[in-house]
Parts: C-alpha cells; structure tokens; sequence
C-alpha cells in the first residue's frame, strides 16, 4: 500500500466525503417513511398503527440487513454492499411507489428499502471508515455516522414538499430514481481496498494471540472475544432504549403538556441538528481518548440530561434540554466503532460493527415501545424518564467495567494507534 493511498492519507478523506454522501442518500429509507405515513394511510384507508407498521418493517430490515451487508463489506469490501444499497433503494421506492396495498408497500420498505437498501449505508460505511484511519480514527467515523443525522434534516422538508406538489406515490419513484443515480458511481469510487487489512498470508499473523499492534486479539479486555461482544451488543441496546425515550417520544410528550405537535417537531430538529455538532466534537475527542473513554463519556452525559426531564417541563426549558441532549448522545452509536477497531482485528470491523450497530436499533425500537407502553399503564411519561435512566444506568456500568479492564490511557503512536501493517 503506497501513502498516498495509505491511512490518513489525501485519498482516505476523499473517500470519507464519498461515504458520507452515500449515508445522507441513503438516510432517505429510514426518514421518507414518516414524512409520508398520512397520505398513505388515507390512500390505503387503514387506520394509524397499520398505517405505521411499514416503518417498523423497515427498522427490522435495516437491523438484519446491517448483519448480512457487514459480512459481505468483510469479505468482497465496501463497493458491492454499496451498489446494492444504490438498486436496492431505486427498486424499492420504485415498488413502493407502485404498491396496491399497504402490505406490499411494506414489504417493499423492509425487504428493499430496509434490509438491501438502508443498511448498506449505515454500519458497513462506518467500519470501512474506520480502517482507512490512524491518528484521526475518531474525527473520521464521527464525520461518517454524521450523515444519518444530515439525511434526517434534509429528506423530510424534500420529501413534504414533493408530497404535496406531486403526491406520494410521484415522489416515492422520483426519490428511487435519484438514488441509483447518485449513489451508483459513488459507490463506484470505493473500488480500493482498505489499507488495514492484512493480506491472507499476514492474516493469521495479525490475528496471534500479541499482535504487532500490541492489542491481545485472543483476549481483548482479558476476556473472549464473544464475551467483549456480548458486552458491547448489551451496552448498545441499553444506551438507546434511554436514547429512544425523548427521540421518539417528544412529539407527544409536548401535545400532552399543551404545547403542540408543531413545538415537539421542533424540538425534535433541535435534537437531531446537535447531534451531528455531537459526533463531530466526541470525534476530536475520542482521538485523544478513545472509544471506551468516549463512550462512558457520552452515556453520563446522557444520563445528565434525562434526569433533566423530570423537573422542567416549561415549553422553552424543553427546547434547551432537547438541545442539551443532542449534544450529549450523538457521540454514543460511532464510539462503538471506534471500541472494535481498538480490540478486534481489522478483517472482522465490518461484521462485529454491524452486530453493535443493530444492537442499538433494537434498543430506539424498544426503547420507543417501551416509553408507550408505560405512558399508557401509568398516564404520564415520568415514568418512562425513569425507566430510560435506568437503561442508562446499565450502560454506564458495562463502559466502567471494560475501563477498569483497559487499565490507563496510553498515547496514541503510529506503532500502536489501531491498523495493522498493510
């Protein structure tokens, strides 16, 4: 591998700018949906919670196509996962644009859009991400993992507008044909394997139980593999069931308190566009400190401003908390990947950041039917504040106890900063 295709290098930023672009396209599958739930509840003429399901579907996809697209990007790299991604966007919102029936919309959103077309530009973009990074891993992922939340400002007014000028059904095959458009020959550009994978015949020697980068693949944190997994997979779902409460909750907790569905779309924005400021800073930050620092780091920070929600329930002390709490959590989901590239070999990145990324989705899609379910059993959300503290609570100890094994923070050098020789 020369430098100039080399870690860090000029061409590893390019592609980074690819990468990014290709999850804000791809972002569109998770937020379209939402934007477009009335007008396809009154043209199918099914009630709300039918009407919602294609959503979930998708959600379902997303987390068990970031599985299979992760394996693939592991094996044959990025650009494959990628262009699928690109057909299976265009062909989806093309099918769903063209569906009959509620059913076969939803289909078309999990199997297409979500398990062919969302996950490929999610968790398999953000492990490629991380290997193609050394001094500046953390800023990297955290520029990466920052295009969802961009996807999430932009497609939605996009998307309304069209809804409202064509209807849905126009926008749903406008939308599928910009996605195979724009996101075919970026994924073109991501031919180049990563510089972090070892050749096969260096492969087994990067992965001996003291590799040259001086991180115990063998035994990561002192435990098994799996174990570390398991922990990781455990602190994602326990980080965004309490990250679910407020995200998926807001609008109607503000419509309960009198305030209005309009003020909690709002507040919602604020949290969304502070997460990208988010994951920006926690990236600077984690590339002086670290995953697992970073992660602890967030899930306090998060938990501050949980508990914040239970004193102040004044409309403008909720636009600040909602603020506050974008800027804590948007750092949480891309420390992950920064923790399996400290401990895991580069060959896995795509498999085992998949598995944590989908932990956390089935985290948000609990943690919002968890939050329902106890609003509906108690009357009110403070409950389900508390309940979101207490998932945070699981997290914080999972990020203290793998600190402890970690022992104390050792400088970043070319020698040991996180790839194996090229």
């Amino acid at each position: 591998m020369t430098p100039q295709y080399g870690p860090d290098s000029r061409y590893a930023w390019l592609r980074l700018w690819v990468s990014l672009g290709l999850m804000t396209i791809g972002a569109s599958g998770m937020y379209v949906v939402s934007v477009v739930l009335p007008a396809v509840q009154a043209d199918f003429g099914v009630d709300r919670s039918a009407a919602s399901m294609p959503y979930t579907m998708t959600m379902i996809g997303f987390g068990i196509g970031g599985l299979m697209m992760g394996r693939l990007a592991d094996r044959f790299g990025i650009m494959l996962p990628s262009a699928i991604g690109a057909f299976g966007l265009g062909i989806g919102f093309m099918a769903a644009g063209s569906a009959p029936g509620l059913l076969l919309f939803g289909l078309a959103q999990g199997i297409l859009i979500g398990a062919l077309g969302t996950a490929t530009t999610f968790s398999p973009l953000i492990a490629d991400t991380s290997l193609w990074f050394d001094r500046r891993r953390g800023i990297a992922v955290a520029i990466c993992a920052s295009g969802n939340y961009l996807g999430g400002a932009l497609w939605p007014p996009i998307t309304q507008h069209f809804v409202e000028t064509v209807g849905w059904r126009t926008t749903y095959l406008g939308i599928g044909l910009f996605c195979v458009v724009t996101m075919l020959p970026l994924a073109l550009m991501l031919r180049r394997r990563p510089p972090a994978l070892p050749s096969a015949a260096a492969a087994s020697a990067s992965n001996r139980p003291t590799a040259a980068r001086g991180v115990d693949f063998a035994r990561p944190l002192d435990m098994s593999p799996r174990t570390l997994q398991w922990l990781l997979n455990t602190a994602g779902v326990a980080c965004c069931v309490a990250m679910a409460m407020p995200q998926v909750h807001i609008v109607a907790y503000c419509t309960d308190l009198g305030f209005g569905a309009a003020r909690g779309a709002e507040m919602l924005s604020l949290m969304l566009g502070s997460g990208i400021v988010s994951r920006l800073v926690s990236g600077a930050i984690s590339d002086r400190i670290g995953g697992l620092r970073t992660l602890l780091l967030g899930s306090v920070l998060q938990g501050v401003a949980l508990l914040m929600f239970l004193p102040f329930d004044g409309m403008v002390s909720l636009y600040l908390i909602s603020a506050m709490f974008g800027l804590f959590q948007g750092g949480i989901v891309p420390s992950y990947a920064l923790i399996v590239r400290e401990h895991f070999p580069p060959a896995e990145a795509g498999n085992r950041v998949s598995q944590v990324i989908t932990a956390t989705l089935v985290g948000m899609a609990l943690g919002g039917w968890m939050s329902g379910a106890i609003f509906d059993a108690t009357g009110s959300y403070h409950a389900a504040f508390i309940n979101g503290i207490a998932w945070n609570l699981l997290n914080v100890a999972i990020a203290v106890m793998l600190l402890r094994r970690a022992g104390p923070l050792r400088p970043r050098s070319s020698a040991t900063a996180g790839t194996a020789p090229a």
